[in-house]
């Protein structure tokens, strides 16, 4: 299982030893001596460019995390690369989301997919599955894990749904939401808090989904003087649209440490939030109801 940054370090810092089985080397990212894995299998992680020499020692560039029947690779700790592919806390906590969320739909789009976590653990509830990121490193991994999955997805290159074709009725998200002074893609959600790159999933999706069609979306709100900033304009873009609107706030308190950064001056705490947009039925009355969505039944594991 997969633990935030801060925790994985603090692990590390208390043992200085070398891995001692394959969990050490590939889930804690410890260095790890050459006679750990067979001369085989050293030969092909060479040639794939996942294994790099630390000292004496071998230390791998990707790390492995469970979620439900499955092993993801992404990028190894620590994530100091722009371009770095993520895994954590959240990523439990977005694929818990979709799974209550999500219908069945014949097109399902995971913008921003990442390692591919959120898209093919919902593989069953849809027919074609779209993997969709900006970053090739990103798709990457993502055509890595569907194949060590045995799931069939389109793997496409794709700034939010601009490559991507056809009819989409269901899109799921989990886009970076802070605002990362350091520019790391996979942290920097743009906007004063963060929430630009959210903001504009949700406003394309709406744009480009079928009738009837869903947009799942799990994100970072910022809360300040109890306003929830993200929700301010999230709401009335999908009443805008004649769209549902589901909003639940699945974790109050996460990344408390980006508090004492510039950035969030003024802001009382960032919450993880779950927003589901069903847009209408042309052929029935627009809904007129914004209600809340009821509070999703799985713990929440702090970021």
């Amino acid at each position: 299982m997969t633990v935030t940054p801060e925790t994985h370090r603090r692990v590390l810092e208390r043992d200085l030893r070398p891995a001692r089985d394959l969990r050490d080397a590939f889930g804690w990212s410890r260095p790890f001596a050459r006679d750990l894995l067979p001369e085989g299998m050293l030969r092909l992680a060479r040639a794939a460019d996942v294994i790099q020499s630390d000292g004496a020692l071998l230390r791998s560039r990707v790390r492995f995390s469970s979620l439900g029947p499955h092993l993801y690779a992404h990028s190894a700790f620590p994530t100091l690369a722009a371009d770095a592919v993520f895994f954590g806390p959240d990523t439990y906590r977005f694929s818990a989301f979709v799974a209550r969320s999500l219908r069945r739909c014949r097109c399902l789009v995971d913008i921003g997919c990442g390692s591919g976590a959120g898209g093919l653990a919902a593989a069953t509830l849809t027919e074609r599955l779209v993997l969709a990121d900006i970053s090739p490193r990103a798709l990457r991994f993502a055509a890595v894990n569907a194949a060590l999955a045995g799931i069939g997805a389109e793997i496409v290159e794709s700034d939010v749904l601009a490559a991507v074709t056809g009819n989409v009725d269901a899109v799921i998200a989990n886009p970076p939401y802070i605002r990362d002074e350091a520019s790391r893609a996979y942290r920097d959600g743009g906007g004063r808090y963060g929430e630009a790159l959210s903001l504009r999933i949700l406003r394309e999706a709406l744009a480009r989904l079928a009738p009837r069609g869903t947009i799942v979306l799990y994100t970072g709100a910022a809360v300040v003087d109890g306003r929830d900033v993200f929700r301010e304009r999230a709401e009335p873009m999908c009443r805008d649209a004649g769209a549902s609107f589901d909003y639940v706030e699945i974790d109050p308190d996460v990344f408390g440490s980006e508090l004492a950064e510039a950035p969030y001056a003024g802001v009382e705490r960032l919450a993880a939030v779950g927003l589901v947009a069903v847009l209408p039925d042309p052929l029935r009355a627009p809904p007129s109801v914004i209600h809340e969505a009821a509070a999703p039944e799985f713990p929440a594991d702090r970021g």
